[in-house]
Order: C-alpha cells, then sequence, then structure tokens
C-alpha cells in the first residue's frame, strides 16, 4: 500500500520563485530514493481558524504564504530508507544550506492512505 509523507511550511511571499527552484531541484533526489510522486501548492486560500489553523501551526508571518506539499512512496519501509539517505546525502546536505524559509517552523508527519478515489 502506498505511503505519503505530507509537509506544511511557511514561506516568505518574496521567496515563491526561489522555493519553487528549491523544490524542482530536490525532486530528482526525492524521486531516486524512492519517491513515486511529489505535490507541491502554494496557499491561496488559508483561511483563519477560530482555535487552530495552518497559519498558526507554523508559526506563519504576515509575509508568509503557507506551503502544503506530499510525497507518495510505494510503502512506508521505502520512505523510511528514504529518509535515511536523505539526511546523508551530500547532495541534499548541499541544498540544505540555502533554504527559503525556516525549516524550523515546517511541521511534516507520515500517513497511511485510507481511502484513494
Amino acid at each position: 500500500m502506498k505511503y505519503v509523507e505530507g509537509f506544511v511550511a511557511a514561506v516568505p511571499a518574496a521567496n515563491k520563485e526561489m522555493y519553487r527552484q528549491h523544490a524542482a531541484e530536490a525532486a530528482p533526489l526525492f524521486k531516486e530514493f524512492g519517491a513515486t510522486r511529489m505535490v507541491e501548492c502554494w496557499g491561496d486560500d488559508v483561511p483563519n481558524g477560530q482555535l487552530t489553523d495552518f497559519r498558526r501551526a507554523v508559526q506563519a508571518k504576515d509575509d508568509e504564504v503557507v506551503v502544503f506539499s506530499w510525497f507518495e512512496y510505494p510503502s512506508k519501509e521505502v520512505r523510511d530508507a528514504a529518509n535515511e539517505r536523505i539526511f546523508n546525502d551530500p547532495r541534499m546536505k548541499a541544498l540544505g544550506t540555502q533554504m527559503p524559509f525556516d525549516a524550523k517552523r515546517m511541521i511534516f508527519g507520515g500517513f497511511v492512505p485510507i481511502l484513494d478515489i
């Protein structure tokens, strides 16, 4: 069964193209390590909630846009192996030196699909 890793981050609006380019440069590495699909989404309609919301979850500032992303893997085992390789790969470490957002405020997690229509 597929496995999905999801990400939410706050990116300065001025860094939109830098973020897109960063994701495009990282994509071949994630594919090499086992991701079968990568989707990067720029926030367009991200409302404020009464108790919580995407913006508060990543402590987005007024000049930041919420980005929602997900990567698909064939299985959790493939995702786990990919993450280990990603964190140890010198190409990924090089990409990590020029982050277009504050990665400390990014939230992420792994998910098992329960409905895929």
